[in-house]
Protein backbone atom coordinates (compact mmCIF):
# COMPACT_ATOMS: atom_id res chain seq x y z
CA UNK A 1 0.00 0.00 0.00
CA UNK A 2 1.17 3.51 -0.79
CA UNK A 3 0.73 6.44 1.60
CA UNK A 4 0.34 10.03 0.48
CA UNK A 5 1.79 12.59 2.87
CA UNK A 6 1.03 16.25 2.28
CA UNK A 7 4.19 18.26 2.93
CA UNK A 8 2.49 21.63 2.40
CA UNK A 9 1.56 24.31 4.93
CA UNK A 10 -2.07 25.37 4.32
CA UNK A 11 -2.28 28.99 3.21
CA UNK A 12 -4.10 31.27 5.66
CA UNK A 13 -4.30 34.97 6.39
CA UNK A 14 -2.30 34.62 9.60
CA UNK A 15 0.78 33.77 7.51
CA UNK A 16 3.40 36.34 6.66
CA UNK A 17 2.70 37.68 3.17
CA UNK A 18 -0.77 36.15 2.83
CA UNK A 19 -4.14 37.91 2.62
CA UNK A 20 -7.30 35.94 1.93
CA UNK A 21 -10.60 37.79 1.59
CA UNK A 22 -14.07 36.94 0.40
CA UNK A 23 -14.76 38.29 -3.10
CA UNK A 24 -18.16 36.71 -3.78
CA UNK A 25 -20.70 34.84 -1.65
CA UNK A 26 -23.52 32.49 -2.49
CA UNK A 27 -25.92 34.71 -0.55
CA UNK A 28 -25.19 37.87 -2.53
CA UNK A 29 -23.70 36.66 -5.81
CA UNK A 30 -24.80 33.07 -6.29
CA UNK A 31 -21.38 31.53 -5.73
CA UNK A 32 -18.39 31.65 -3.40
CA UNK A 33 -15.09 33.13 -4.57
CA UNK A 34 -12.01 34.35 -2.75
CA UNK A 35 -9.43 37.05 -3.38
CA UNK A 36 -5.86 35.89 -2.74
CA UNK A 37 -2.91 38.22 -2.18
CA UNK A 38 0.24 36.09 -1.91
CA UNK A 39 3.89 36.97 -1.39
CA UNK A 40 5.81 34.84 -3.88
CA UNK A 41 7.78 33.13 -1.08
CA UNK A 42 4.96 32.54 1.39
CA UNK A 43 4.22 29.22 3.03
CA UNK A 44 5.60 26.16 1.27
CA UNK A 45 7.28 27.56 -1.83
CA UNK A 46 9.96 27.18 -4.47
CA UNK A 47 12.73 29.67 -5.26
CA UNK A 48 13.58 30.44 -8.86
CA UNK A 49 17.12 31.57 -9.76
CA UNK A 50 15.62 35.02 -10.46
CA UNK A 51 15.10 35.32 -6.68
CA UNK A 52 18.80 36.18 -6.20
CA UNK A 53 20.25 36.30 -9.73
CA UNK A 54 19.29 39.33 -11.87
CA UNK A 55 19.35 37.31 -15.10
CA UNK A 56 18.34 34.00 -13.52
CA UNK A 57 15.64 31.69 -14.82
CA UNK A 58 12.08 32.46 -13.78
CA UNK A 59 9.77 30.06 -11.99
CA UNK A 60 7.53 29.22 -14.96
CA UNK A 61 10.57 28.40 -17.11
CA UNK A 62 12.10 25.83 -14.75
CA UNK A 63 12.06 22.22 -15.97
CA UNK A 64 9.71 20.02 -13.97
CA UNK A 65 11.84 16.88 -14.07
CA UNK A 66 13.73 17.72 -10.83
CA UNK A 67 10.38 18.34 -9.12
CA UNK A 68 9.10 14.78 -9.55
CA UNK A 69 10.92 11.61 -8.54
CA UNK A 70 12.66 9.72 -5.71
CA UNK A 71 13.93 11.73 -2.75
CA UNK A 72 16.08 10.92 0.26
CA UNK A 73 14.60 11.89 3.63
CA UNK A 74 17.52 12.85 5.86
CA UNK A 75 16.49 12.91 9.51
CA UNK A 76 18.69 15.35 11.42
CA UNK A 77 16.47 15.63 14.50
CA UNK A 78 16.97 16.95 17.06
CA UNK A 79 18.08 20.28 15.60
CA UNK A 80 18.66 23.34 17.74
CA UNK A 81 17.68 26.97 17.15
CA UNK A 82 19.98 28.77 14.70
CA UNK A 83 21.96 25.57 14.18
CA UNK A 84 24.41 25.75 11.31
CA UNK A 85 23.92 22.48 9.44
CA UNK A 86 27.29 21.30 8.18
CA UNK A 87 28.35 18.30 6.12
CA UNK A 88 29.30 16.38 9.27
CA UNK A 89 25.63 16.37 10.32
CA UNK A 90 24.78 14.22 7.32
CA UNK A 91 26.79 11.36 8.81
CA UNK A 92 26.47 8.13 6.78
CA UNK A 93 24.28 9.91 4.23
CA UNK A 94 27.40 11.50 2.75
CA UNK A 95 28.30 8.33 0.87
CA UNK A 96 24.72 7.67 -0.31
CA UNK A 97 24.06 10.96 -2.08
CA UNK A 98 24.80 11.00 -5.80
CA UNK A 99 24.24 13.12 -8.88
CA UNK A 100 20.57 13.56 -9.73
CA UNK A 101 19.37 13.00 -6.17
CA UNK A 102 16.71 14.99 -4.33
CA UNK A 103 17.15 15.73 -0.62
CA UNK A 104 14.50 16.46 2.00
CA UNK A 105 16.12 17.65 5.23
CA UNK A 106 14.00 16.76 8.25
CA UNK A 107 14.47 19.09 11.21
CA UNK A 108 10.86 19.19 12.54
CA UNK A 109 11.19 22.96 12.32
CA UNK A 110 7.70 23.18 10.80
CA UNK A 111 6.32 22.40 14.27
CA UNK A 112 7.38 25.95 15.20
CA UNK A 113 5.32 27.51 12.42
CA UNK A 114 3.20 30.36 13.75
CA UNK A 115 5.80 31.39 16.34
CA UNK A 116 8.56 34.05 16.07
CA UNK A 117 11.18 31.29 16.33
CA UNK A 118 10.04 29.77 13.04
CA UNK A 119 11.58 32.64 11.07
CA UNK A 120 14.04 34.27 13.44
CA UNK A 121 15.80 31.21 14.93
CA UNK A 122 15.76 28.83 12.00
CA UNK A 123 18.46 26.21 11.47
CA UNK A 124 20.23 26.83 8.19
CA UNK A 125 22.39 25.23 5.54
CA UNK A 126 26.07 26.06 6.00
CA UNK A 127 27.72 27.61 2.95
CA UNK A 128 30.23 24.75 2.77
CA UNK A 129 27.37 22.23 2.77
CA UNK A 130 25.63 24.17 -0.01
CA UNK A 131 28.83 23.91 -2.07
CA UNK A 132 29.06 20.18 -1.36
CA UNK A 133 25.44 19.69 -2.46
CA UNK A 134 26.31 21.40 -5.74
CA UNK A 135 29.47 19.30 -6.17
CA UNK A 136 27.46 16.12 -5.63
CA UNK A 137 25.02 17.09 -8.38
CA UNK A 138 21.90 17.23 -6.20
CA UNK A 139 18.96 18.55 -8.24
CA UNK A 140 16.53 19.50 -5.46
CA UNK A 141 16.92 20.54 -1.83
CA UNK A 142 13.86 20.75 0.40
CA UNK A 143 13.89 22.20 3.93
CA UNK A 144 11.32 22.84 6.65
CA UNK A 145 12.34 26.38 7.72
CA UNK A 146 11.09 29.27 5.56
CA UNK A 147 14.60 29.67 4.14
CA UNK A 148 17.78 27.67 3.58
CA UNK A 149 19.74 30.50 5.24
CA UNK A 150 19.38 33.12 7.97
CA UNK A 151 16.75 35.61 6.80
CA UNK A 152 18.21 38.21 9.18
CA UNK A 153 21.72 37.99 7.71
CA UNK A 154 21.70 39.31 4.14
CA UNK A 155 25.27 38.22 3.40
CA UNK A 156 24.65 34.63 4.45
CA UNK A 157 21.21 34.61 2.82
CA UNK A 158 22.61 35.81 -0.48
CA UNK A 159 25.70 33.58 -0.50
CA UNK A 160 23.88 30.30 0.22
CA UNK A 161 21.07 30.99 -2.22
CA UNK A 162 23.45 32.03 -5.00
CA UNK A 163 25.63 28.94 -4.65
CA UNK A 164 22.59 26.69 -5.00
CA UNK A 165 20.66 28.68 -7.61
CA UNK A 166 23.64 29.35 -9.86
CA UNK A 167 24.12 25.58 -10.08
CA UNK A 168 20.47 24.98 -10.92
CA UNK A 169 19.57 23.31 -7.62
CA UNK A 170 15.81 23.60 -7.05
CA UNK A 171 15.18 25.07 -3.59
CA UNK A 172 11.94 24.23 -1.76
CA UNK A 173 11.36 25.96 1.58
CA UNK A 174 8.67 25.81 4.23
CA UNK A 175 7.96 22.08 4.01
CA UNK A 176 5.84 20.44 6.69
CA UNK A 177 4.95 16.99 8.06
CA UNK A 178 8.30 15.33 7.35
CA UNK A 179 7.88 13.72 10.78
CA UNK A 180 5.02 11.67 9.32
CA UNK A 181 7.32 9.96 6.83
CA UNK A 182 8.37 6.55 8.11
CA UNK A 183 10.98 5.55 5.53
CA UNK A 184 14.19 7.20 4.38
CA UNK A 185 13.10 7.37 0.75
CA UNK A 186 9.89 8.62 -0.90
CA UNK A 187 8.61 9.61 -4.29
CA UNK A 188 8.27 13.38 -4.32
CA UNK A 189 5.96 15.67 -6.25
CA UNK A 190 6.43 19.40 -5.74
CA UNK A 191 4.95 21.71 -8.38
CA UNK A 192 5.11 25.52 -8.38
CA UNK A 193 2.48 27.88 -9.72
CA UNK A 194 3.71 28.96 -13.19
CA UNK A 195 3.87 32.69 -12.47
CA UNK A 196 5.09 34.58 -15.55
CA UNK A 197 8.54 36.10 -14.87
CA UNK A 198 8.25 34.86 -11.27
CA UNK A 199 11.11 34.82 -8.76
CA UNK A 200 9.33 32.07 -6.82
CA UNK A 201 5.89 30.66 -6.12
CA UNK A 202 3.87 28.64 -3.62
CA UNK A 203 3.89 24.88 -4.27
CA UNK A 204 1.88 21.82 -3.35
CA UNK A 205 4.37 19.24 -2.13
CA UNK A 206 3.43 15.57 -1.68
CA UNK A 207 5.47 12.55 -0.61
CA UNK A 208 4.45 9.08 -1.74
CA UNK A 209 5.66 6.40 0.62
CA UNK A 210 5.66 2.78 -0.48
CA UNK A 211 4.30 0.45 2.16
Amino acid sequence: MKRLIDLTLPLESTMRGVSIESAMTIESDGWNATRLDLYSHCGTHMDAPRHFLPDGATIESLPLEPCIGPAHVIDLTPVGPRENITLDRLGPWQDKIAAGDRLLIRTDWSLRHGTPKYRDELPRIDLSLARWIVERGVVLLGVEPPSVADVNNIEELTAVHRVLLEAGVVIVEGLANLSRIESDSVDLIVLPLPVRDGDGAPVRAVAIENG
